[in-house]
């Protein structure tokens, strides 16, 4: 062969497209997207599975696994699933059972499991080979009619089989059992619901189709959660979330109060938050005690058994029960925010956010097609019955002749339909009667059940050619479903008003009040050594670092910290690192970027204020109350735009002097400034080029002075001349004024 010679073709040259990357990629990716959206993370709004739970569900039904049958090996289970239905790996398949059987995580569970399924703690369930699993009652429901064509079916991925596209639902399990999910560009949050209320929902809005979220919350009041726990959500912010489908929920851990005698009590926990890990939540507690977070709480322990008891010391009897979990409710996970987005798949497919009430009818509607098609398919087989009766009847008033034509004809079946005008299934249904069914009381018993099925078939004509007879029969399902679920239905989560508590007052209290010095160097290490430092030049920092900042202080005080870009920072002076060695980073402690500067590092006093301005010549008085928050993110409070701040003094004066970047100083009085919680504020001084390098508050009475370069106090008795209005230029600095434009150093 010469070297030049293609080589020969394989016959797949015409599959090869010629197109640009770009759309290559979007194309496949928006598939990808769309799968993951309808086949993997959205639920259906009919049934409330996605399709790895609608498919475990129908094998284990397929493996006749009903309550009252013996459990199979989830190993069984799982093999069967992702065999002919699901071939998306063994251990997604199993965590879909391990959650289905998990009474912790699911309001109704629909596997009942035997063996190691996991606990409360967040410790994992036994491997697949070691566990059994059957159906729930509730299951059942789940799939109550599925082979008297309620639902349709589709292949399955391999085409071997088919699956059913969504479940019969007898109630509605959507909300009921709830659901979260993740998909491209979009998820769901569902909480679980009490499955009683939302069947009295249903029956009120059968019963009153215009029927407002407001209407039906009188029976669906909220969330009820497996695990139980308080509700503290405003019924407003309820109200909302269920008319739009977002919004979010806040659930308290249960505890009560246990007197120990001597005047002494502890707090028992007795439900925690959904989806909350016990033992993490023991840890964390621990962990506030450690730090130092939590001085109301003395010591915490785990006394759980088959329920939940988790026992809390305060650190004094003198603590209030209420004040001391207010405070842990702010400070650990015994209070959650579950997220609420009714994000799901409609009866198209079509995945979009709906209401209660939108759930609520879209549920309905699936229950009436189902009541519909099953009434059709009793109606066929009705139909079927009857016709096979019609022969048999025809052949016992003609009996003598049957049995001659039976008895002597060489092809029975078709001298029979012949003679009588029967068809080939009447026929069949004669030749196949035994002669000992020729008797007299049977032929009785086919005239009574044709009688029945005739006035059957007679009620589900009536029944299909009345819209509202097909909605009494879905609200006579609904009622016997409730009934069937019976103590299921007790609410486990409850409703209350947050108290109004000053938690912080309360730790404040407990805290000892000793002086202390915070010291903060250049690169940010943070400590705070007990007694006032008297002399700075005796503290050691790492090297190449010195001393930055260094404010006396009370282990009661709160400590602001205002950054270049604007943002205030607060921290409590009790929970800084000790004074022993460097101390610890600050940018640890806050979320601070390492390219803004510390500006200025105070004491809070309250009611106190302050001068704020930026580097661009705007400005404005803040309440220091205002810049309070223990966010790690800070509170902005200057827009300094894109030069820094320039300015953070106390308003301790009433006149205000700044000095610009040309050495052109301006003083007016500081009652000409607004006072404002944040924001950019006004223009103090203008400037053709460069901004504001500095500012002094001062009272008229003491006069006005400024510190030289080597740190003498001058005094500057003609400041009345600089006077002038806000906003304007001003005029040169006075001669001695420091070079560096700035009346205080640093």
């Amino acid at each position: 062969m010469s070297l030049h010679t293609p080589p020969p073709s394989d016959g797949d040259g015409d599959r090869i497209i010629d197109e640009p990357l770009s759309e290559a990629l979007s194309r496949r990716y928006l598939a990808y997207a769309l799968s993951v959206i309808t086949d993997r993370a959205l639920p259906d709004v009919r049934d409330g599975l996605k399709p790895v739970q609608r498919r475990v569900l129908y094998v284990m039904r397929e493996m006749r696994l009903n309550p009252e049958a013996a459990p199979r090996k989830c190993a069984k289970v799982v093999g069967d699933v992702m065999g002919g239905y699901h071939p998306h790996g063994d251990q997604a398949i199993y965590d879909t059972l391990v959650r289905m059987a998990q009474h912790f995580a699911q309001r109704y569970p629909l596997a009942d499991g035997q063996g190691n399924f996991g606990n409360i703690d967040g410790d994992n369930a036994a491997a697949m080979r070691y566990t059994e699993a059957r159906l729930t009652a509730a299951a059942m429901l789940l799939l109550d009619g599925i082979d008297d064509d309620a639902v349709d079916f589709k292949p399955t991925y391999d085409g071997h089989a088919d699956e059913p596209v969504v479940l019969p639902t007898g109630f509605p399990n959507l909300l009921a059992n709830g659901t979260t999910g993740i998909a491209v560009g979009m998820a769901t949050s569902i909480p679980p619901h009490n499955a009683g209320e939302l069947i009295d929902a249903c029956l009120l809005l059968l019963d009153q189709p215009e029927a407002s979220t407001e209407a039906l919350m009188t029976h669906v009041q909220g969330p009820d959660f497996p695990t139980g726990g308080v509700i503290v959500e405003p019924r407003a912010s309820l109200l909302e979330t269920y008319e739009t489908g977002r919004g979010g929920v806040r659930l308290r851990a249960a505890w009560a109060k246990e007197e120990t005698g001597r005047g002494t009590y502890q707090i028992v926990v007795t439900q925690v938050p959904y989806q909350v890990k016990k033992a993490d939540l023991v840890e964390q507690l621990a962990d506030l005690i450690e730090t130092k977070k939590a001085p109301l709480l003395g010591d915490v322990r785990d006394e759980s058994a088959e329920d939940v008891r988790l026992v809390l010391e305060p650190k004094s009897r003198n603590v209030e029960p209420e004040v001391l979990m207010e405070s842990l409710f702010k400070l650990s996970d015994l209070e959650t925010r579950f997220s609420v987005n009714i994000n799901v798949l409609d009866a198209r497919g079509t995945p979009g956010v709906m209401g209660l009430k939108g759930v609520l009818r879209a549920f309905l509607d699936h229950r009436r097609e189902v009541v519909v098609r099953r009434a059709r398919h009793r109606l066929e087989k009705i139909e079927a019955r009857l016709h096979i009766l019609d022969g048999l009847m025809i052949a016992y008033l003609n009996l003598d002749e049957v049995i001659r034509i039976v008895r002597y004809e060489d092809e029975p079946k078709a001298k029979l339909i012949e003679t009588f005008k029967l068809s080939e299934i009447q026929a069949d249904a004669i030749l196949n009667t035994r002669l000992r069914q020729l008797a007299k009381l049977e032929e009785i018993e086919i005239r009574r059940e044709h009688t029945a099925l005739s006035e059957e078939r007679d009620g589900i004509l009536k029944m299909l050619g009345s819209d509202a007879a097909q909605w009494k029969l879905v609200g006579r399902g609904l009622r016997e479903v409730k009934a069937a679920l019976g103590a299921l239905n007790v609410r486990r989560s409850l409703f209350a008003d947050a108290p109004q508590v000053d938690a912080d007052a309360a730790i404040e209290a407990m805290i000892v009040r000793e002086p202390i010095t915070v010291i903060l160097s250049e690169r940010g290490w943070i400590r705070a050594a007990k007694g006032r430092v008297e002399d700075p030049s005796e503290l050691k920092f790492k090297e190449g670092d010195k001393l930055a900042f260094l404010v006396p202080a009370e282990t009661t005080d709160k400590l602001l910290i205002f950054a270049s870009d604007g943002r205030f920072f607060t921290l409590g002076c009790d929970k800084l690192p000790g004074g022993r060695g460097h101390g610890e980073p600050l940018r640890l402690m806050i979320d601070l970027d390492d390219k803004v500067e510390l500006f200025d590092v105070f004491v809070h006093r309250p009611g106190a204020k302050r001068v704020l301005a930026s580097k661009e010549g705007y400005g404005f008085i803040l309440p220091e109350d205002e810049a309070i928050a223990f966010r790690r993110a800070g509170k902005q409070v200057l827009n300094v735009g894109a030069k820094g701040a320039a300015v953070c003094q106390p308003l301790a004066g009433d006149h205000l002097a700044v000095v610009g970047d040309n050495g052109k100083i301006l003083i007016f009085p500081t009652d000409e400034l607004p006072e404002m919680p944040r924001g950019k504020g006004v223009k103090l001084q203008s400037y053709r080029e460069g901004g504001l390098r500095d500012g002094l508050v001062f009272t008229a009475a003491e006069g006005a002075a400024w510190t030289d370069a080597a740190g003498r106090m001058r005094a500057w008795p003609d400041w009345n001349a600089w006077v002038g209005r806000r906003a304007s230029a001003g005029r040169l600095a006075p001669k001695g004024f420091p070079a560096t434009r700035r009346f205080r150093p640093g």
